[in-house]
């Protein structure tokens, strides 16, 4: 009898250890479940900020601006932003062509592309006219620069330089550097070119490299290679571009289709790029904010 009891005893004992097993084997494969669902959750959020991208086209004026912009977002929300320097006029017909999700303009939108696109301004750019730091000229009258690019300016003798002739150097028809310029000036389809370069930065070094020329473009971009100009007795820097003081200058837009809506992640590059947020990083690219 003592012996049926005793096995009785070992027999309940042995039982309740297994059932206590089975429950921590239970709530073990429970929790490690629940943690493998969290953990696929939340990786498709990381991967989909990863694969975003917003492709932009146009401006290589507004290649400073865009860069500061593109950095200063891709850090922010992981989002990266891709850009094609092709020109005003290349980036407006990417918007129209759908081939990028926002075009970047560094001239207004013309009447006929104001039917189907919108143009919006982040920033204003001085156009500085440039010539070599070893030019004597420190300043001309926009009248002067006009009678240049016409060519009844033909020396810098003529305006108070050596005696030597004037080596006038612009961008291509697309450009809307080009375009700014001679709008301002008055000189459209009149000016008389010695040569017609695809970049800003082409212009900068061309310029740079021959004491006789004279050139325009982004004061953004203007370095310390070349001398830019007063106009008009004005020099162009954020508070005379701001002030409207200083005569030669433009707006940098981004372009985006009225008929179509932007994607998701584009449509917020643009919000930030029109914010206020962004007025440090324009200036740091050496433009004038215009969202305070």
């Amino acid at each position: 009898m003592k012996n049926k009891q005793f096995m009785a005893g070992v027999l309940a004992v042995l039982m309740a250890i297994c059932a206590a097993g089975c429950s921590n084997s239970e709530n073990n494969s429970g929790q490690y479940s629940s943690g493998s669902q969290q953990s696929s959750s939340s990786q498709p959020s990381d991967n989909d900020k990863q694969s975003a991208t917003v492709s932009t086209d146009g401006s290589t004026s507004m290649e400073s601006v865009i860069g500061f912009l593109s950095e200063a977002y891709q850090e922010k929300t992981g989002v990266k932003v891709t850009y094609n320097p092709t020109g005003s006029g290349s980036g407006i017909q990417a918007v129209q062509d759908g081939r990028c999700d926002i075009g970047l303009s560094s001239r207004d939108l013309k009447p006929e592309e104001s039917q189907t696109l919108n143009g919006t301004v982040i920033a204003l750019d001085g156009i500085a006219v440039i010539v070599n730091k070893n030019n004597a000229v420190a300043n001309l009258t926009k009248e002067q620069i006009t009678k240049i690019y016409l060519g009844e300016i033909k020396n810098w003798s003529e305006v108070g330089g050596s005696d030597a002739p004037i080596v006038c150097i612009g961008r291509e028809a697309a450009s809307g550097t080009r375009d700014g310029f001679e709008s301002v000036t008055g000189t459209a389809e009149k000016c008389i070119y010695s040569q017609e370069l695809t970049s800003t930065g082409d212009v900068i070094q061309t310029v740079a490299s021959n004491p006789n020329a004279i050139g325009y473009a982004s004061l953004a971009a203007v370095g310390d290679t070349v001398k830019a100009l007063s106009v008009d007795g004005v020099t162009p820097s954020e508070d005379t571009v701001l002030s409207k003081e200083y005569p030669i200058q433009r707006g940098f837009l981004l372009v985006t289709p009225k008929d179509k809506a932007l994607s998701a992640s584009a449509q917020a590059f643009f919000d930030f790029c029109t914010s206020s947020e962004v007025s440090e990083y324009i200036r740091e690219a050496g433009a004038v904010p215009v969202a305070e």
